[in-house]
């Protein structure tokens, strides 16, 4: 049967944190003058794009579970290990996916509603089955699902699209390849075991570490976007510089080093230049 921690466990918890606090900035962003019923879009906002993101977790779970027990890193996931069954699975991930839509939809507005979906569906379908089998630009491709979150977030407050949401997404999309890539260059002989073509089994850790180098300086020219286009000042911009040189100095040291040395520093500090950079946003959206 499993107990609560495999099923918790199923969500991909540490992934739905980072994009729950992507979707928060996005809120925060979104929001120009503070009106009552914003305490509540939040919290609706918040448990409905949890419980979604957590749906396409379970679904990856279940597509890739033959292909997990090839990983020491995923192993011992619930359904890769046997905790679970995939019929268990099956209607977690069904039950926690409509309850998640069916808050956006009855407490947010369809705008959001209908993205998140968009989102869980790329994610969980055509990343997962299709682009992640296919080419090693799986990767880039997928990424966009992943990059959802800040657009969700602005979606639960405004109830549109807005185009300053969209240059947030742009940022996690031109981020997610040098972040993932330094860690498949680390699990590049686990990855090796299976039939995913990831690109340094492919095309070599030489130049997956090139295409790092690349998406990194192609990262810091989007970082500087929401300055160019008004919807920051200069404490984001000094330190979207400062940020991205950091990235940069980084990605250059696992360039020179031999093999996958470096790489999980590398990885590291992407996670900690997406928390600082959208930190920086909310620092000069609300300081003036």
């Amino acid at each position: 049967m499993g107990n609560l921690a495999d099923y918790y466990q199923l969500t991909k918890p540490k992934v739905v944190y980072l994009m729950i606090i992507t979707a928060w900035v996005g809120m925060m962003l979104a929001i120009s003058d503070y009106q009552p019923d914003m305490t509540a879009k939040i919290f609706w906002g918040t448990l409905g794009i949890a419980l979604s993101a957590g749906s396409g977790a379970v679904f990856n779970h279940l597509i890739e579970h033959r292909i997990d027990v090839h990983m020491h890193r995923t192993q011992a996931r619930p359904v890769a290990s046997g905790k679970l069954t995939t019929k268990q699975a099956t209607y977690f991930g069904l039950g926690i996916g409509v309850l998640g839509l069916s808050i956006l939809f009855i407490f947010t507005n369809i705008t959001a509603t209908v993205l998140t979906f968009l989102s869980l569906f790329g994610y969980a379908i055509i990343y997962t089955i299709y682009l992640k089998r296919t080419t090693p630009q799986n990767i880039v491709i997928g990424g966009a699902a992943g990059a959802a979150p800040p657009l969700l977030g602005w979606s639960v407050i405004s109830g549109t699209v807005d185009p300053h949401a969209l240059l947030l997404v742009l940022i996690i999309f031109a981020w997610t390849p040098p972040h993932f890539w330094a860690l498949a260059i680390h699990r590049r002989h686990e990855y090796a075991k299976t039939p995913l073509p990831m690109l340094p089994i492919t095309h070599g850790v030489k130049y997956t570490k090139l295409n790092i180098i690349l998406y990194t300086l192609l990262l810091i020219l989007v970082s500087i976007l929401p300055y160019l286009t008004g919807m920051s000042g200069l404490i984001y911009l000094i330190s979207a510089l400062g940020l991205g040189a950091g990235f940069y100095f980084h990605a250059h040291l696992l360039y020179r080093a031999p093999d996958e040395k470096n790489a999980m520093t590398t990885f590291g500090y992407s996670i900690l230049y997406l928390f600082g950079l959208f930190i920086a946003l909310m620092l000069d959206h609300y300081i003036k």
